[in-house]
């Protein structure tokens, strides 16, 4: 999640703050403290306010407070107190380890705490091991730390996330090249077995249109043809599509499509399978477009066939609802039992939303905050 870069300034700022007057309480508010200075406090600002910009300039911002720090100790080397005023410095050296590689940061974090403790061992000769020298150089390498931590945690979590982009994309991809590499079977298989067979019926109707007056006798053999083929050629297209179908499928009905009409059976059937499905607003169902009237139909039968397959027996309820110029169906089905996983990936959910889509409507599924399933497809009457 990003954040507005406003807030981080003003959160930096924030925390600039809180550290400067920390020091300066504890520097100059104490009994027997060191009178408050002018040009101290300014320095002390300067060494803490900076922190604001520390996402934008980290190395910059680290160079600025560890200056200011030191002057700031300059101006109070007759208190130890003042020793918090570091904890600025290294807040931007966290920051630098952060936004930097870990070679980068390990060598300004060593340089850095050599250098502190250098200038405190001039100041100070006799403390060169002392505990303040000891505590800074644990505290800058906890600092460089901290930040190669967070910058390694914010590098995995990125990676992670172009890793489920990648494999979203892989998934619709895969599921574009198996609706493709379906319908290309479908279209050869239907050339081949069909092809054929309408080609002799085109033959044999030319032939009894040619001899029905002259000879009909031939022409009814010719058109005894014609019958045999167009048998054969719905025989072999029932066949074809009956190789699409995978175990358990839900069996359709062989008559022509009915369209919602064919609703009551169509949901006895499932009634059958063990479905408990119950249904409401069949009355808008009445006199639609016929594309959007088979069109509905086809959801509605592939909803509730995706129920049987993943739910099981549950209880269903299917609602059709018409609304100016648009007919609302939606399926919703309780949460299963036993929830059952597809073998593999199928595409009716694939093949819906493209019917939908080309009547220019659209089709919403996912789970319900109660659980189970929802579906729901918005078809315009007037559809393109």
């Amino acid at each position: 999640m990003r954040i507005d870069p406003a807030v981080d300034r003003a959160v930096d700022l924030a925390i600039g703050l809180v550290v400067g007057v920390v020091v300066l309480a504890t520097t100059h508010g104490t009994p027997h403290a060191a009178p408050l200075d002018v040009t101290a406090t300014l320095v002390a600002a300067v060494a803490c306010l900076v922190l604001a910009l520390r996402r934008r300039w980290p190395l910059h911002t680290f160079l600025v407070s560890s200056v200011a720090a030191e002057a700031y100790l300059v101006f109070n080397h007759k208190t130890a107190n003042g020793m918090l005023i570091l904890a600025a410095p290294l807040i931007a050296l966290y920051t630098v380890a952060e936004s930097a590689s870990r070679r980068r940061a390990l060598t300004i974090g060593v340089l850095a705490v050599s250098a502190f403790a250098g200038l405190h061992m001039l100041a100070k000769p006799a403390s060169w091991l002392g505990a303040e020298n000891l505590a800074l150089a644990a505290l800058g390498g906890l600092a460089v730390a901290a930040g190669d931590g967070a910058r390694s945690r914010r590098e995995y979590l990125a990676e992670v996330e172009a890793r489920a982009l990648r494999a979203e994309r892989d998934r619709d991809a895969d599921a574009r090249r198996r609706v493709t590499d379906e319908r290309l079977r479908i279209a050869r298989d239907l050339h081949d077995a069909v092809g054929h067979q309408l080609a002799l019926i085109n033959v044999q109707a030319g032939v009894a249109a040619h001899l029905l007056d002259a000879q009909p006798g031939r022409a009814r053999e010719a058109l005894t043809h014609v019958r045999h083929a167009s048998r054969t050629a719905l025989g072999e297209l029932r066949d074809t599509i009956g190789l699409l179908r995978q175990p358990g499928d839900q069996l359709a009905p062989v008559d022509p499509v009915p369209g919602l009409t064919g609703l009551p059976d169509l949901l006895d059937t499932f009634r059958r399978s063990g479905l408990a499905v119950s249904a409401s607003g069949l009355g808008d169902a009445l006199d639609l477009p016929v594309p959007v009237d088979l069109t509905a139909y086809r959801v509605v039968q592939e909803a509730l066939t995706n129920v049987c397959k993943h739910a099981g027996a549950v209880a269903v309820h299917l609602l059709l609802q018409r609304t100016g110029d648009a007919l609302t169906i939606r399926v919703e089905n309780a949460p299963a039992a036993h929830p059952r996983k597809a073998a593999t990936p199928g595409v009716g959910l694939v093949g819906m939303r493209e019917r939908v889509s080309a009547l220019g409507g659209s089709l919403e599924a996912g789970t319900r905050p109660a659980g189970g399933y929802r579906l729901t497809a918005v078809l315009p009457l007037e559809a393109r």
